[in-house]
This record gives C-alpha cells, structure tokens and sequence, in this order.
C-alpha cells in the first residue's frame, strides 16, 4: 500500500510541474492555482455550479481549472458557450469517460395520453378543492407521479407502480442517479484512484445498474409476450426497438443491451427533467402572485372558464411563453450541461485548449449575468417582450437544453409538458400557501444532482376557479 501512495504522489507532482509549464509556455484561460493531485476539487462545494460562478467572477467567462489529473475548461458567458458548443463544436463533440457510464448506462404517444394524465391530476385538485376546509396538497409528489405516469405510459405503453423499481420507487431513484452523475468522482479525474473507490459510489452505482436492468429486463420480457400472444393496436418506442433488433437490418451491433441503454437515457430526462422545471416554474408563481394573476388574465381571455387549456391553445398564449423562459433561466433544468471533451489541441479566443480538457458550461452562471440580464435574481417574465431569445438553442443567453449536436432530444416533448401543465394549474385553480405562510417565505434551496431539484416539497392549497 505504501508503494501505492507514493507512485500516487510522484504522479502527482509530475502532473503539477507539468500543469505549471504548460501555463509558461502556452496561455492557457486564467484560473485558480490547483494542489497536487487533487487539482481544484477542494474548491467545489455541496453546489458547483454556484462555486464556479462565485470562481468565475474573479477569473473570466473562460476559465482554467484541474479536477484532480483531467484539465478543465469553464465557459460562464453566452460568448463563450458559442465559441465551445457552436464555433468550435466538432472539436468539443466528443463525452469524456464516467463510470456511471460504466455501470449504469450498458457502456454508454400520443396526445390523447397526455390530455388524459393531465385530466386526472386536475381531477384529484378539483376533489381537493371540494373537501371541507382548507386542504393542503403535495403538488411536488404529484407533478412528479405525473410525469412517471407519462414516461411510462409513452416509452412502454402502460403504467407502472412505485415498487415496480424497488423500495423507493422511481423518482427517488432517478434523482439518486442523477445525484451521483453530476457529483465528481475521484475515478474519473485521478485514474489511478479507481481501484480504491474512496468515495464507496461503485457499490451503489452496481446496485442502481441492477434495479435498473431487471426493471427494463421485465418490460422487454412483457412486450416479447404481448407481440407472440396478441395482435397489438398500436406500437410504442419498446415495440419499435424490438423489431430493429428481430430484423437484423440494423448496419451496426443492436441486441437487448442497445435497446435497454436508449430506453434507460429516455425514461430519466422524461420523468425528473419536466416535473422539476415545472416545480420551480410554479414555485416562483407563487412567490410573485402579481405574475400569477396575469398569467391567468391571459389565460382566462385567450381560454375563457368554461373549458381546461388544450395543447392547440399553447401557440396563442404570449405571458405563458415569457414565464416559462424566466423559469429555464433562473432554474434551468440541467445548471451545468454534461460535459464536452476536446479530441485535439485548438485554440479558442486566443486561449490553449489541450487535448483530453473537459468543458463545463455552466448555464445557471449565463441566467445570472447582470451584463446580460437586468436585476438578474428577480423573477421578470416581462423582460422577454418584443425579444426573439428562445429556449431552443438558437440563443446562446439561454441554453437550458444545450446546443447543436449534443442538445436534448426530447426538447420539444419536454417542453410541451411543462407548457401545458404549468397551464393547466395555474388556468384551473387559485392558490394559496397553507398556515399563513407569505410568499417571500417559500423555501427555494436547491438539491443538489445533475437536474438540481427543490429541497422542499411544494405544499399549497388549491381553489377551483373554472365553470367546468
């Protein structure tokens, strides 16, 4: 052990000196000095992306780091974030080695469904509202049962329970995944550290590959079923990838591990990624009722009260459209984007970027920018009227998916759902906070994950406001 720690220690002295003359003889981005070894992880707390921001402030929108052996690259500026992710995207396309790769993702339908799960949800606030007396509902267990139900019901073609994924079902274990994705893993940055796990995450990481496998193993094993047994309807994605695989059309490698690796990357940006913008969307509406009650004005007058919003309705509704784009800017749904990597040397902004450097591009420090965004922390969808910002890639000051090649998939899909539910509960029902509680004093502490969540759930009390 004792010749393992002192190879340990050469390494990293050797990495250090080499990190030092790089700096001398080519400019590299400005950045904070790093330790031996373990770089400038010491510096990233419980947040990293609000660390970087506060490490960005001193040392420029393109910033230098080390995490522990691998050099990182942070870009905290729309014109930085355009120089990696569009000017320069073919070097910067590549996604650097995780081990939660490893182990968790195999080595790297419709609209009537829709209507129909946003109905119920109405349905259960409306028997709520109904009761004697005040009754105070767990919007955050039920916007997040929601989307479970609509990931399921769109990937797999029927609902599935809690304990269909272990013990504490499938958002607790999606946010866990989610958690040790974006957390730094010691592995990952210090090779030689892999073997040791000094952090006790590959235990866990073999644990969630395991509930995860057998959980999609039974799906796969159900639809074999179904196709052999009965004539189905209608086909869903499990459907669609099976017959890709049966056929042996496919010009590539595509057997049931492929099809559990594209359902896995599916099912976990369609249930956390959408409950949770909509969480922090709803969370500052009831924090600015002033936003609330005109967002129901449009509402009422594009809509009337005499029906529930259809998804025909969203193109027509403006004020929604500017909320939705204030919530993904104060809280965009992935604060850090997943990490780019550098295929080769180049040089961006007059900067050496080295081979093998990872990029951080960290959105919730772009939504911040007092150069950019006037009163930054204040909650002002008024600030998008008459401006073409989207949040469709187009604009480098709001990136909340991400951009070109490596942006979201399901962008459109998620959008669309949490378009249409923030709609629906805000056009259906009056809010108000239970014991009295003022607006201002609604907790918004963040959790931390890949996708970064509320620390407390949304507790509120709902009014039926409709003649339906």
């Amino acid at each position: 052990m004792a010749a393992i720690w002192l190879a340990l220690a050469v390494v990293a002295l050797l990495a250090y000196f080499l990190q030092e003359l790089m700096r001398k003889k080519k400019k590299l981005p400005p950045g904070p000095r790093g330790l031996p070894l373990i770089g400038n992880l010491h510096m990233l707390g419980k947040n990293i992306y609000q660390d970087l921001y506060k490490i960005a402030k001193k040392y420029g929108p393109i910033m230098s780091m080390r995490f522990g052996l691998v050099p990182v690259v942070v870009a905290s500026s729309p014109y930085a974030a355009k120089q990696f992710l569009k000017n320069h995207d073919l070097v910067f396309a590549s996604r650097p080695y995780s081990e939660v790769s490893q182990y968790i993702f195999y080595n790297q339908r419709n609209l009537p469904m829709r209507k129909q799960e946003v109905g119920n949800l109405v349905n259960f606030l409306k028997q709520a509202a109904a009761s004697d007396g005040d009754v105070v509902v767990n919007l955050s267990d039920k916007i997040g049962s929601l989307s479970t139900n609509m990931a399921c019901m769109m990937l797999f073609g029927k609902k599935y329970m809690d304990e269909d994924l272990g013990e504490k079902g499938f958002k607790a274990l999606v946010q866990e995944t989610m958690r040790i994705i974006a957390m730094p893993k010691l592995g990952d940055y210090i090779p030689c550290l892999c073997v040791l796990d000094l952090q006790r995450l590959t235990p866990r990481m073999k644990e969630l590959a395991k509930l995860f496998d057998e959980f999609l193993e039974r799906v796969i094993d159900e639809h074999v079923h179904q196709s052999t047994n009965e004539h189905k309807q209608a086909k869903d994605i499990v459907d669609t990838l099976m017959d890709i695989m049966q056929s042996g059309e496919a010009e590539f490698e595509f057997d049931r591990r492929h099809v559990k690796a594209i359902l896995l990357d599916l099912l976990m940006p369609c249930m956390d990624t959408s409950s949770t913008t909509v969480e922090w969307i709803f969370s500052e509406l009831l924090r600015n009722p002033d936003v609330m009650k005109k967002l129901q004005n449009e509402l009422e007058q594009v809509i009337g009260k005499n029906r529930m919003v259809e998804e025909s309705d969203l193109e027509n509704l403006e004020y929604l459209d500017m909320v939705i784009k204030e919530g993904f800017r104060l809280h965009p749904v992935v604060p850090l984007l997943i990490p780019h990597e550098s295929i080769e040397d180049c040089t961006v902004d007059g900067f050496h970027i080295r081979k093998g450097s990872r990029i951080l591009v960290n959105v919730w420090a772009i939504g911040r920018d007092p150069d950019i965004w006037p009163e930054p922390e204040n909650f002002k969808p008024e600030r998008f009227l008459g401006c073409n910002i989207d949040v469709k890639g187009h604009s480098f000051q709001l990136l909340p998916f991400g951009f070109g090649r490596r942006s979201c998939p399901g962008l459109q899909l998620g959008l669309t759902i949490v378009q249409l539910l923030v709609a629906q509960l805000v056009h259906c029902f009056d809010w108000e906070l239970p014991n009295n509680m003022l607006p201002k004093d609604l907790d918004m502490n963040e959790k931390f994950g890949l996708v970064t969540a509320r620390v407390q759930h949304i507790m509120a009390i709902p009014t039926y406001r409709l003649h339906v």
